[in-house]
């Protein structure tokens, strides 16, 4: 039987079940059949972004007699399409004991996402997280991740605006995975050490404005992390106090003076 020269496209989750589809479709064996990657797929960052894998294939010209199929080792082979270059696996931490402690999945989450997210921009580094003990009872304990390596200084940006956005969709993304908010600071190579410095000299200077004028002053919206150096910083003043007012991630610090007894 002499098969005509047909091309047809092919769309499904991976490359294999494709070509596998269009075999199916076509009726054929896939060792019939010249194979063309147009898309490779792509499974996204924790199931946002996906893109299934697309291939056109072409069935060869040739005679397929059923009663005498053709000798395994004298069928054409198809050639295998080309894979992306293997993504770089994160690296085990390393076990001082001798019997190695569950990470905590919370952690271990939030781990993964900021690593997997320094993958997509092509950045090597390590990724380190730990928890930060709430500032009171009305507030959750922070998760904390510590990014370290060279020259990741194109983490932080202008105004740390690089690294409040990642910090920033490291949340979302967090959330969406673990089924709630989760409060999560990101710092690079110490910077939020330097960033907590200005914040505590902010603090000073408009609780001196609120004694001076007997007005509240509201600061900025500000991330979890840096709302707690303000309360931190006027926890012990003795004529102001501070409150979080607002809803995340709108949340910001109000600074009043203390009601005098």
């Amino acid at each position: 039987m002499e098969y005509k020269k047909i091309t047809q496209e092919f769309i499904a989750p991976t490359v294999e079940e494709a070509i596998e589809q269009g075999a199916k479709t076509l009726g054929i064996t896939q060792d019939m059949l010249d194979v063309e990657v147009l898309d490779q797929g792509s499974k996204g960052l924790f199931g946002l972004g996906s893109r299934q894998a697309r291939v056109r294939l072409s069935i060869r010209n040739g005679e397929k007699q059923k009663s005498e199929p053709t000798p395994r080792s004298e069928r054409p082979t198809v050639e295998k399409p080309k894979t992306e270059k293997p993504k770089a696996e994160r690296p085990s931490p390393v076990v001082t004991d001798t019997v190695e402690t569950e990470k905590d999945p919370v952690l271990k989450l939030a781990e993964d996402v900021v690593w997997e997210l320094l993958q997509k921009m092509h950045i090597d580094a390590k990724v380190e997280a730990n928890y930060v003990a709430p500032i009171d009872e009305r507030d959750q304990r922070m998760v904390q991740v510590e990014i370290l390596g060279r020259d990741l200084s194109i983490l932080i940006g202008r105004r740390s605006e690089t690294l409040n956005s990642l910090q920033y969709i490291s949340s979302l993304i967090v959330a969406k995975e673990h089924g709630e908010w989760v409060p999560l600071m990101i710092d690079v190579q110490g910077y939020r050490e330097r960033r907590e410095r200005q914040l505590k000299v902010l603090a000073r200077r408009m609780a001196e404005q609120v004694v001076h004028t007997g007005r509240r002053q509201n600061l900025e919206p500000m991330p979890a992390n840096e709302r707690r150096v303000i309360h931190m910083e006027l926890r012990n003043h003795e004529f102001v106090t501070t409150e979080s007012v607002g809803e995340e991630p709108n949340r910001k610090v109000t600074i009043i003076l203390k009601k005098q007894k």
